[in-house]
């Protein structure tokens, strides 16, 4: 196959043709089996090292022209395979490397849940006298079921506490419950689990 793709950023074994790139992403879409942005695509790929953001890109749009991908949410911007698109994820798919498929699958459905988490729950970061204030909110659903501000003396640690936020808000919960009922089995267990993911 003929490499006529830039290859800057692209780990071993990564794809260097715009076939390849383009069939991964419909790829993706059939096996994720739900809508998803083009952020949360192209990023798959670039995190693992499969493609870079110019050419996957490039791709994505390629496939939206042509009517393979379609948008289904203008204003989530997402967006879901057509049936052009599914027939050549099945008459395609045999050509991409099983390691390949299997890293750009995990990486897409990670970025899908951290999408998830960042469309329910919300972290500002606001400057403030001699620092930055941190505020988080936790929503269950149609109503916020916690907000807590935090300030912080520089960018940088504002931006760790909005980055480890998203990781898990269901934890944070989870502890400010246990901390303001006194619950010390439930703060036990959750420094517990907390010490398995550090």
């Amino acid at each position: 196959m003929a490499f006529d793709t830039f290859d800057e950023g692209i780990s071993l074994g990564g794809m260097r043709s715009k076939t390849e790139i383009r069939t991964l992403i419909c790829y993706l879409y059939k096996s994720v089996g739900q809508p998803m942005t083009k952020d949360a695509v192209v990023n798959a790929l670039m995190e693992k090292g499969l493609a870079n953001y110019f050419e996957t890109s490039s791709s994505f749009d390629d496939l939206v022209r042509n009517g393979n991908i379609r948008q289904t949410d203008e204003e989530k911007q997402l967006y879901f395979i057509s049936e052009n698109g599914d027939m050549i994820a099945t008459q395609l798919e045999d050509t991409l490397a099983p390691t390949v498929k299997e890293r750009a699958i995990e990486c897409a459905l990670s970025l899908l849940k951290r999408e998830q988490i960042e469309s329910t729950n919300k972290v500002s970061i606001e400057k403030a006298e001699n620092g930055y204030t941190v505020t988080c909110r936790i929503s269950g659903g149609d109503m916020e079921l916690l907000s807590f501000s935090l300030y912080v003396p520089d960018i940088n640690q504002a931006r760790l506490i909005r980055k480890n936020f998203y990781k898990d808000p269901d934890m944070f919960y989870s502890v400010m419950i246990a901390m303001l009922t006194r619950n010390k089995r439930s703060v036990t267990e959750i420094l517990d689990e907390l010490g398995s993911v550090i």
